[in-house]
């Protein structure tokens, strides 16, 4: 998809919705970046919140195009820690990627974490090459490494740790 979306109006929503089950299966395989294991733990957030509402600690910001999710986030506070945050999953369908959705999905994910009093908000990523735009992509949102631990996920394959205060 071209950069043409820049001037679309996405919709956003943050009600979870039975069917969200398959759209974030259908986003998230899209990409080709993450394992069957990986996609089944997407699919069990959007379970979890179903089940539990806002007891299950994780919160969602859907993006959509004309009825169609396009993309979204899903974020939460870190048990024990004041006012911190990690971002779980960040994630566009590939037909609509470097189309400014991401970022928009980021803006809006800050701000829905600020109203609810967060003031840092973490995220975790691999080193693994195919990453590379990923880290990139959250460096240009004003993340910072904070963090690298080796070998984290697998020989060769280290987590990334980014880190953002978006209150003083």
């Amino acid at each position: 998809m071209s950069n043409c979306l820049k001037n679309v109006d996405i919709t956003y929503r943050t009600d979870v919705r039975p069917s969200d089950r398959n759209d974030v299966r259908q986003i998230v395989e899209s990409t080709e970046f993450f394992s069957e294991a990986e996609t089944g733990i997407a699919v069990e957030l959007v379970e979890e919140r179903l089940s539990k509402g806002l007891r299950s600690g994780y919160h969602f910001l859907f993006g959509e195009l004309t009825g169609r999710m396009i993309g979204y986030t899903c974020f939460g506070p870190i048990p024990g820690a004041a006012n911190r945050y990690d971002l779980y999953w960040i994630v566009v369908h590939h037909d609509f990627r470097r189309a400014g959705i991401g970022k928009s999905l980021m803006v809006k994910t800050e701000e829905a974490i600020e109203k609810q009093g967060g003031e840092r908000i973490y995220i975790d990523t691999s080193s693994r090459d195919q990453y590379r735009t990923t880290r990139l992509f959250y460096r240009s949102c004003g993340y910072q490494e904070e963090a690298f631990l080796k070998d984290f996920y697998g020989s060769g394959d280290d987590k990334v740790i980014y880190v953002k205060a978006i209150r003083p």
